[in-house]
């Protein structure tokens, strides 16, 4: 299934990234943009409400499932201290699960609904892609930092 190959291959390309050196952690790929290092606990964190979300679907069907304040997580749960591996593990319990799920619902209930509390309807499937798609657009905001690492910007 492309969507498990998809699940693999950025996982497999996030993991890599959490043992990224602190010079590497501390760039930025902008700006007044995160750091590498909370883009990553980012991941983690979102991995973590994504797959709550999937469950919750699954188990309980169509209902409102509230968005989560990204910034309040990366200042109350303190990011700029927060050990890599810890996030790491987070986000690798969490996309094993992911891909387990996916496997099993993404053709056969994929069509299930569901309210998100900001952006209204949206199905499993929609849910699934997200996890994806919410992945790489953040992978290539590290690229971008470590790019500009290498071109020895800021």
């Amino acid at each position: 299934m492309q969507l498990i190959d998809a699940l693999m291959a950025t996982r497999d390309e996030t993991v890599a990234l959490f043992a990224l050196d602190e010079d590497a952690l501390a760039r930025t790929y902008g700006p007044g943009k995160w750091s590498v290092r909370y883009v990553l606990h980012h991941i983690a964190d979102a991995e973590t409400v994504l797959f709550e979300r999937i469950r919750r679907v699954i188990s309980e069907g169509r209902r409102v499932i509230w968005a989560f304040d990204q910034d309040a997580w990366a200042r109350s749960l303190d990011y700029s201290n927060r050990p890599m591996g810890l996030s790491r593990d987070l986000y690798l319990a969490s996309r094993a699960g992911i891909i387990h799920y996916a496997s099993l619902h993404y053709e056969q209930n994929g069509h299930l609904e569901w309210i998100h509390s900001e952006t209204g309807l949206r199905t499993l499937r929609d849910e699934f892609d997200k996890v994806v798609r919410h992945n790489e657009d953040h992978v290539k905001q590290i690229r971008i930092a470590l790019d500009r690492r290498i071109a020895g910007q800021i």
